[in-house]
């Protein structure tokens, strides 16, 4: 497919972005990625020591792969813990890229809406290419849009849950009233059929980390959600046939069969 995922303006060939943590080892963590056909990986800075460069090896390894590196700021509460892990990302890692992760509750880790306004505003400010990690809500999303975050990261379902799509209705809603923002779906994504549903939808791209480094084969699972993507996507640009209440044949009836006309003849 000839399209492309627009990252501020950065053309990716892969509409999937992998996750960095969990695997079981360095070496299935390449083979997942390898597997995936992504073109841009996401990785935590706070849980390497950045201030200490603790992560240099590991961050050395991730640079090997040439792909588009996508810090985040995963265990941050504050508008300053964010903004402090963001600008250290951009000394380590030479890219004004940020995923935008601010956590407002412990037990779902669900985004704190109201500090994620205000940390967004200030690392625009800052020249940042903010890609907000977010709920579903309509509402905070046209906030963060009208900022001037282009590209927006909405869940699926609690990070780390896989429990696919929970609300379809907040997700549609979305896409039909952001046709201009760039929606790549974020955390809750269990399945590859969960992935094609949302390219269905229309969405851009989806972020995975868990569901391929908790699978018991995950370079056979980014594969099958490399392969969820495209069809999605394939499928949404194709144009999906209305639904319908009432069964239609797929071969029209018309006049008499054959066998019976021949039946009447006396044949």
């Amino acid at each position: 497919m000839s399209e492309t995922l627009d990252i501020y303006g950065t053309a990716l060939p892969s509409r999937l972005i992998l996750g960095t943590s969990l695997y079981p080892s360095p070496a299935i963590m390449q083979q997942a990625i390898t597997a995936s056909g992504c073109a841009a990986l996401t990785l935590s800075l706070r849980r390497q020591a950045p201030e200490q460069r603790g992560g240099e090896q590991f961050w050395q390894g991730l640079r090997s792969f040439n792909l588009h590196l996508l810090p985040n700021t995963a265990g941050c509460h504050t508008v300053q813990q964010a903004v402090t892990l963001a600008q250290m990302s951009r000394e380590i890692f030479h890219t004004n890229w940020i995923k935008l992760e601010l956590i407002g509750d412990d037990y779902n880790l669900q985004p704190d809406a109201v500090l994620l306004l205000s940390a967004a505003e200030q690392l625009l400010a800052a020249g940042f290419n903010v890609l907000p990690y977010c709920t579903d809500d309509l509402v905070l999303c046209k906030r963060l849009f009208e900022l001037g975050c282009k590209v927006l990261m909405p869940w699926a379902a609690p990070i780390g849950t896989g429990l696919g799509v929970l609300n379809p209705y907040a997700l549609r809603t979305l896409r039909e009233r952001l046709p201009e923002a760039t929606l790549i779906v974020d955390a809750g994504l269990g399945l590859p059929s969960h992935a094609c549903q949302v390219m269905e939808m229309g969405f851009d791209g989806v972020l995975l980390n868990s569901a391929v480094a908790l699978a018991k084969n995950p370079p056979l699972m980014a594969l099958a959600f490399a392969n969820a993507v495209h069809a999605g996507r394939s499928a949404f640009l194709a144009g999906a046939m209305p639904p319908q209440h009432l069964a239609s044949p797929s071969t029209p009836v018309l006049g008499m069969p054959f066998w019976l006309q021949e039946t009447q003849n006396g044949h």
